[in-house]
């Protein structure tokens, strides 16, 4: 069975006019549940995660700092939320998600999670409606457990996973691979292990051949033992911030040739959602909304 983690809080209230679409977290499991690709019964409710789990990709510093509200004015304004309780533990709450849907993922060789794909959190900082690295904390979990030795995160988010890559810096475990707008934000690029940076207004044809050119190398080469996948859908040609213009049909493309490519090399994948910041919040929840519909056909 797929199993997807939601809970109430991922739709965190913001100030009006804020462009983050929050709305996305709730209308993506009522679409999914109305067209019959999932019932109640697919998603589980994660909760607020032991501390400790953080510290094996956080610095303690940063996380109380967050914890306590105690940041800068200047590093919450990078963060591009206003901090309060309910925030963090809408953050620390989407990490489980993530850590116990890599769980079932290696149960059903595929799991999601309705939010994460937090990759612009840092070490020691926040960034970009990034607080915790979920995929980062996830990977690390899975490894501390013995689950498994060495992972792939393969991030397609329109924005470089520069958080995961300054993370796994120096840790050949996990391979990070990022293929992103070379002009976009972040405009300081970090170092992934490997990049792919793409020239605006990049179309279906280019960027699904580089795709394609690209991941069977990685898993051949470097043998992960699981994938976590970042799917945001800012690559979209509607995305207010994206830059890049790939269709609908494009994306979903994407989406079905990570995961088709995950199932038949038999690797397990843990999918977070990312971004999407198209000006019709319905684009954002029918993109999303694919990638959950391509998990099902493939995997069960």
């Amino acid at each position: 069975m797929l199993k997807i983690a939601y809970h109430p809080i991922y739709n965190h209230p913001l100030p009006d006019n804020h462009r983050f679409p929050m709305d996305k977290y709730d209308l993506i499991p009522q679409q999914l549940v109305h067209e019959g690709t999932c019932t109640e019964d697919n998603f589980f409710e994660p909760e607020i995660p032991n501390n400790k789990h953080f510290f094996s990709v956080h610095t303690p510093e940063y996380f109380f700092d967050l914890l306590n509200i105690t940041l800068s004015k200047k590093e919450e304004r990078k963060i591009g939320f206003p901090l309060n309780e309910q925030l963090i533990a809408r953050e620390m709450i989407i990490t489980d998600g993530s850590m116990k849907a890599s769980e079932f993922a290696l149960e059903h060789g595929i799991a999601m999670n309705i939010a994460g794909g937090t990759h612009h959190a840092f070490t020691d900082s926040g960034e970009g409606f990034c607080l915790l690295n979920d995929q980062a904390v996830s990977a690390r979990y899975l490894q501390s457990k013995g689950l498994i030795e060495k992972a792939l995160i393969v991030d397609l988010d329109v924005h470089q996973g520069n958080g995961t890559a300054e993370i796994f810096r120096d840790d050949p475990s996990v391979f990070t691979f990022s293929m992103h707008g070379k002009t976009n934000y972040p405009f300081h690029k970090e170092q992934s292990d490997l990049d792919i940076p793409l020239e605006n207004e990049t179309r279906d044809e280019e960027y699904l051949s580089l795709l394609k050119n690209t991941l069977p190398k990685l898993i051949y080469e470097h043998q992960p033992d699981f994938i976590f996948y970042q799917c945001g859908v800012d690559i979209l040609e509607s995305d207010k911030l994206g830059k890049l213009s790939v269709s609908s049909k494009g994306c979903k493309e994407r989406d079905r040739f990570v995961l088709q490519t995950c199932f038949d090399e038999k690797i397990p994948v843990m999918c977070s959602m990312g971004g999407g910041y198209s000006r019709d919040i319905n684009i954002i929840v029918q993109a999303h909304a694919n990638t959950f519909r391509l998990a099902q056909e493939i995997f069960f």
